[in-house]
């Protein structure tokens, strides 16, 4: 580590270089090389701010369908406008979007005779396995009597009478409760144990088959996973029936009650943690097919055009997700009000041999909250784009919505989940009928979890380590002078971030160099995650990247061809790492108070890649830099990223 002068033109300022991977540096110099104060001293005092560091914040980027953020130049009254001195290039994040536009295409609607392909990407940036194309004779096996559903949607848009039987079913409630986490006593760290942590796995020199001999069909049979994962997939895939390794996720509910963000939070969910997700909005095929400006009367339930309209767009949505889940696709949400036993009798239909569908109701009863949905729809949603006067939108969809009203028929037919008030999280019921299986448990486990309470995860990697400065892998070092330097930068950053905050956690992994990183952070609870722990690199522990690529050609070679899937010899893969952070992330949707990570470069590119909705195949190269602190903020509005640099 040495001493070196800005480069920028006739700026003397010193700073610390050392090397390290991932550095993220702004041009030039900004002069502006203040530290945050110590303990009693103001920010706004001109005599206290000490040239020690360059404090840059990185500007507000929605990274979904987010209002966009304002900040008024000069003012120091907050903390966020203070650091906007110091603002850094943003990495790229996904445009400003309403919700329902994400998800998938409408292909029957673009193209006459488009099918799912193998040449498209999936989820997870995977390539399809297998090939569909338009014609009936290369439906696969899988789905014996898929090919009879297309001719049939003329007559389930126009008549879809019949009856479901619904005697006999048994509701089950289950109202998720979850032990609170022990405070620790003072300062001391509590160890929690949650996690597959870094199991000692044979050697390989790639990401291995699921199970050696096992064929569903499929080239690709699913991610490598925790034994626990793998074990729960398999079974199903054995044991459960054809249409039961197809999954629909069928939302009902009235309009303003969350259904589309509920489906894109679950597709995010499902996505990361490996499995074939798409979401399906019918929204969007009803614009593209009869346009955005469609008056309340469009609704009505005595409308007879209307209501054929609506069933023809529900049905080529429905189409398309079968013909996707032939080309690959494992988990389709459907997205629509289905708010009529005659609708949800049409996709069941559509649905019979080909996948198993399960019904997600929304049931909200709070009028400020329906209140508040109304107002984002009309302010966000492609139907009211073109009406400049707020208020004639606002009666227009309170039509619209009593027209709803009048037919509405709450779910008591197949297998469902109903989620009453589960917006704050709190006095919540989450209701499960006929519900079995690995991955629909999950998906409910996720959904009693999830909540809309906003609060600020802060994610940062621990101070710089004597492995980072000699280019090792792994390990478990302490810190070097630049580390200690940032650990006690991030602690004053944390006294002045969350002051108001006296509920806040602190969460580290169970190595010493992000302990080290926190212990000077005072006035928190900290708890320590085995999951946290940084990926393990098996017998390359310690190793330089020079050292692998000479002694083990052949690792270092599979390394560079897949890092999503690669598995170090005796340690993990990528994969690995993301099905040991799920209880993380369960946890993390589940916190209604601000929570510090402090953890490892892999962990955090797993972590940020869920609430970023970053494709799996993404995950192994995005930017975690040193010294620098990510803070997203969950709301009702979505998912809010900023970023502090504290320290090149």
């Amino acid at each position: 580590m040495g001493m070196t002068r800005c480069s920028s033109s006739g700026c003397s300022t010193k700073r610390t270089s050392c090397h390290r991977s991932n550095s993220l540096r702004a041009g030039g110099c900004t002069r502006r090389t203040f530290s945050l104060p110590e303990s009693g001293e103001s920010l706004t005092s001109v005599s206290m701010l000490r040239p020690l560091m360059e404090l840059r914040c990185q500007a507000v980027v929605s990274l979904r369908f987010l209002f966009p953020v304002f900040l008024q130049e000069g003012s120091a009254a907050t903390l966020e406008l203070d650091l906007e001195h110091y603002v850094v290039p943003t990495p790229t994040a996904p445009p400003n979007e309403y919700a329902a536009n994400l998800a998938a295409t409408p292909a029957s609607l673009i193209q006459t005779g488009a099918s799912w392909k193998n040449d498209m990407l999936l989820s997870d940036g995977i390539q399809s396995p297998r090939s569909v194309s338009a014609g009936p004779s290369s439906v696969s096996a899988d789905f014996d009597g898929h090919s009879n559903h297309k001719k049939n949607i003329g007559a389930w848009a126009t008549d879809s009478s019949k009856k479901i039987q619904t005697s006999g079913l048994i509701e089950s409630k289950s109202v998720g409760t979850f032990t609170p986490l022990q405070k620790p006593h003072g300062q001391k760290g509590l160890l929690i144990d949650r996690g597959v942590g870094s199991p000692k796995l044979p050697k390989s020199t790639s990401a291995g088959s699921l199970a050696s001999g096992l064929s569903f069909g499929s080239e690709k049979t699913m991610p490598e996973a925790a034994g626990a994962v793998a074990a729960a997939a398999v079974a199903d895939r054995l044991h459960g029936s054809k249409e039961d390794r197809k999954l629909a996720i069928v939302l009902v509910g009235l309009p303003a009650r969350g259904k589309t963000f509920t489906a894109v939070k679950l597709t995010r969910y499902l996505r990361w943690l490996g499995h074939e997700t798409r979401h399906f909005n019918v929204g969007k095929y009803r614009r593209l097919k009869h346009g955005a400006n469609l008056a309340a009367d469009f609704f009505r339930d005595d409308n007879p055009e209307g209501i054929e309209a609506r069933n023809e767009v529900a049905a080529l949505a429905m189409e398309d997700m079968i013909d996707w889940m032939h080309g690959g696709g494992q988990v389709g949400i459907f997205d629509a009000t289905n708010s009529t036993r005659k609708r949800r009798c049409m996709l069941m239909e559509m649905a019979e041999g080909n996948c198993k569908i399960i019904f997600l109701e929304t049931i909200c009863n709070d009028p400020s909250i329906i209140e508040r949905n109304i107002r984002l729809k009309i302010q966000q949603s492609p139907d009211y784009a073109d009406q400049p006067d707020y208020e004639t939108g606002l009666q227009d969809f309170k039509e619209r919505l009593m027209n709803y009203e009048k037919v509405y028929e709450p779910v008591g037919e197949g297998s469902y989940i109903k989620m009453i008030d589960m917006v704050k999280g709190q006095d919540g019921q989450l209701q499960v009928n006929n519900i079995s299986g690995y991955l629909p448990g999950r998906i409910v486990f996720f959904l009693v979890n999830s909540h809309l309470t906003p609060r600020p995860i802060l994610l940062t990697r621990h101070g710089e380590s004597l492995h980072n400065v000699r280019g090792r892998v792994g390990g478990d070092t302490v810190l070097s002078e630049a580390g200690e330097l940032y650990a006690k930068k991030l602690a004053n950053f944390i006294k002045k971030r969350l002051k108001s905050e006296k509920t806040a956690t602190i969460w580290t992994s169970t190595l010493q160099r992000t302990i080290l990183t926190a212990s000077p952070i005072l006035g928190f609870p900290k708890i320590q995650w085995r999951a946290l722990d940084e990926i393990n690199s098996g017998v390359c522990d310690g190793m330089t990247y020079e050292e692998i690529k000479k002694t083990m050609p052949e690792e270092f070679e599979s390394r560079r061809k897949d890092k999503l899937r690669y598995r170090y010899p005796r340690g993990e893969s990528y994969l690995d790492v993301i099905q040991r952070l799920e209880p993380v992330i369960i946890e993390l949707e589940r916190q209604r108070a601000p929570v510090v990570v402090i953890s490892h470069q892999a962990v955090l590119r797993a972590l940020y890649a869920y609430f970023a909705d970053r494709p799996l195949r993404e995950v192994p190269d995005i930017e975690m830099p040193l010294h620098t602190i990510i803070e997203i903020q969950m709301g009702v509005t979505g998912v809010e990223e900023k970023r502090y640099k504290l320290m090149d």
